[in-house]
């Protein structure tokens, strides 16, 4: 079955390689697409996305007419959708919305999910298993069963539409080729209760020989310590021995890879994807990327990039109303960007809130490097989740430790400012030892971070650390009933989710 699909996809041209200036002549044909489908609709209509058709310069002219933003800007015409109206911002009615908060610290957001997107994440799926399949791992292995841990399959349903994870929606709509491979039963994907179903899993884990796993590092990793503390074994591969490939997406691997890798009994292939709640966006395609993911261009996306700095955005991370985009192929390796997406689900000029930088402009790569809101910059710092997830990789192997979990907040200090970390710990001999990682910390950061450097000299005058067991992180997630498949603890946490936290970590004590 692989061999065909991959030869079928060749022919297509999936695999070629294009560079950023070759791969925005195919976005402005995904743009044209886009513009020419929902011209009829009531965006279309208001933004004239016929006139803007007409234009030799349509993409430029596209840009200008339409002022991007977040998920407020859509809110009132996705209202509409959701009220029932039809050809809002995409032809015809909605009848699937992914619930989304992006973090555990937002409130809900419904992304709408069309018919047209969730053709176009099970062609990027299957497109990702393509090129995973072109590349060393054994073709008999992955031929064995896949598993995917994912939210529930049983959709809230309120009379007009159907509401959940968007893991929920696609993993409900297994294409037919695949179902008899995929993993785990229907039964068991309809569980809402997260817990229950990592029970589930366990207790059917025995019947099954699994290729793949698909999943958020931090509920996999929950999922195979289950699994070996319930068969008594050393490692997955005890049970698993075919166990060969894992995609990964939502949060950096890096925190969580050293305890994946003791859990496996032989070295196994990782690769990364890019499935956010508005789309399918990027994944890995091979293991010399540096770990950039392929920007799928051909996949009812269109891209444009934003420079992730202070001409663009504020110190709280808001874009300001005068913030300039650029086309894929303006880009550079040198800046950040942040993602405006319009796409086959009726987003228009959206900012999905994730910041990435280019890691191959030859071939279109990119890498997730944090989010617009979530990075410190109290006094100028400009501190970015990509530089804490490095500076906590560092500080742990110094450590021979794990610091999968982790979060930092900004507060007041001493008529300045301080970072406040939080890093969750299981081991006794490291408990005492906060002071010590704390000047560790502080010194890597300065050597990853320029800005940072100088505001520690300035007015960002301290840097406090407390070591606090892991499980505190999966504890405040459920007492805030956010535990499960995509979920996951922000590395950054500001104003009341702060104060909810620093709440909890008090009544712990």
């Amino acid at each position: 079955m692989l061999q065909r699909l991959r030869t079928e996809t060749k022919k297509r041209g999936v695999f070629l390689k294009v560079n950023t200036e070759e791969g925005f002549e195919i976005q402005k044909g995904t743009l044209k697409k886009l513009l020419s489908k929902a011209k009829e609709t009531s965006f279309g209509e208001t933004y004239r996305f016929e006139e803007i058709l007409k234009s030799d310069q349509f993409s430029a002219d596209f840009a200008e007419a339409i002022q991007a933003g977040d998920y407020l800007k859509m809110l009132p015409w996705w209202t509409r959708c959701r009220m029932g109206e039809s050809n809002v911002t995409w032809p015809g009615s909605v009848s699937h919305y992914a619930v989304s908060s992006g973090t555990s610290d937002g409130s809900s957001k419904y992304i709408p999910v069309t018919k047209q997107m969730l053709r176009s994440i099970r062609r990027a799926s299957l497109r990702q298993v393509l090129a995973i399949s072109a590349t060393d791992v054994p073709k008999d292995h992955l031929a064995k069963k896949w598993l995917m841990i994912g939210g529930s399959t049983a959709l809230e349903y309120n009379g007009m539409y159907y509401s959940g994870d968007l893991s929920g929606i696609t993993t409900g709509q297994v294409p037919i080729p695949f179902q008899r491979i995929s993993k785990p039963e229907p039964r068991i994907r309809k569980e809402k209760d997260w817990e229950q179903k990592i029970e589930q899993i366990t207790e059917e884990a025995q019947k099954w020989d699994v290729g793949m796993v698909a999943g958020v590092p931090a509920w996999v990793k929950l999922l195979f310590e289950n699994i070996l503390d319930k068969y008594k074994i050393e490692n997955i591969h005890e049970l698993w021995p075919h166990f060969e490939v894992y995609i990964h997406g939502g949060v950096s691997l890096n925190p969580y890879k050293k305890s994946l890798d003791a859990l496996m009994g032989r070295p196994i292939k990782y690769f990364e994807t890019y499935l956010a709640s508005e789309g399918f966006i990027a994944f890995q395609s091979r293991q010399d990327s540096n770990g950039g993911m392929r920007l799928l261009l051909r996949n009812g996306i269109y891209y444009e990039f934003v420079p992730f700095n202070s001409d663009n955005f504020d110190d709280n991370g808001e874009m300001k109303p005068s913030a300039k985009a650029i086309t894929l192929a303006e880009v550079n390796d040198k800046e950040e960007y942040a993602l405006l997406i319009s796409t086959c689900a009726g987003a228009w000029r959206y900012l999905i809130g994730d910041t990435i930088r280019f890691t191959d402009l030859t071939r279109c790569e990119i890498q997730i490097t944090g989010r617009t809101k979530h990075f410190l910059s109290l006094c100028g710092e400009h501190l970015s989740v990509d530089n804490m997830n490095k500076a906590i990789e560092i500080v742990a192997d110094e450590y021979n430790v794990n610091f999968e979990e982790y979060t930092v907040g900004g507060v007041p200090f001493e008529g300045f400012f301080a970072h406040e970390w939080y890093i969750g710990v299981d081991r006794e001999d490291i408990l005492d030892k906060a002071n010590e990682i704390k000047e560790k910390l502080d010194m890597t950061l300065k050597v990853l971070n320029d800005d940072y450097r100088t505001e520690r000299s300035a007015a960002l005058k301290d840097v406090i650390v407390h070591l606090v067991p892991s499980s505190y992180f999966i504890d405040w997630l459920k007492e805030k009933g956010k535990v499960g498949s995509q979920n996951k603890f922000p590395r950054v946490l500001k104003n009341e989710s702060l104060k909810s936290w620093k709440e909890f970590i008090e009544s712990r004590a």
